[in-house]
């Protein structure tokens, strides 16, 4: 049989890499993240009804360096993904649609979600 000479498909590893598109791969990936979050958090409410042997269970999981950084790391990408959101809805009414607009927006959301990332822990270490 005679090979076609049709083109292969575009791979990843045609195309360059730049930034909107590794800030476009975050928003998947911080979404996936938050679907995660939201089955710990439904065993947080399970087991804080479930009364206080459940709600031990979880505090012995989740009061220690490693339960700490899984939460830290779910509150940026809360605040990314919010963030990143609100940008697209930005992009939807026309505006900042240039190549240097959505390069700096997409810096501002990187900006802005650390920043809340650290006062929000900030406020929850020294405040509670």
């Amino acid at each position: 049989m005679a090979q076609a000479s049709r083109p292969l498909s575009p791979h990843l590893g045609i195309y360059r890499w730049y930034f909107t598109m590794g800030l476009s791969i975050a928003h998947r990936a911080t979404g996936g993240a938050l679907a995660v979050a939201l089955v710990l958090l439904a065993w947080w409410l399970l087991a804080l009804a479930g009364g206080p042997d459940s709600f031990a269970t979880v505090r012995a999981v989740m009061d220690n360096v490693f339960g700490g950084l899984i939460l830290f790391v779910l509150t940026a990408c809360l605040y990314y993904h919010t963030l990143n959101g609100v940008r697209h809805l930005v992009w939807d009414t026309g505006r900042n649609i240039s190549r240097e607009g959505a390069k700096q927006s997409g810096m501002l959301v990187i900006a802005l979600a650390a920043a809340l990332t650290v006062v929000t822990w900030l406020a929850i270490l020294l405040v509670g």
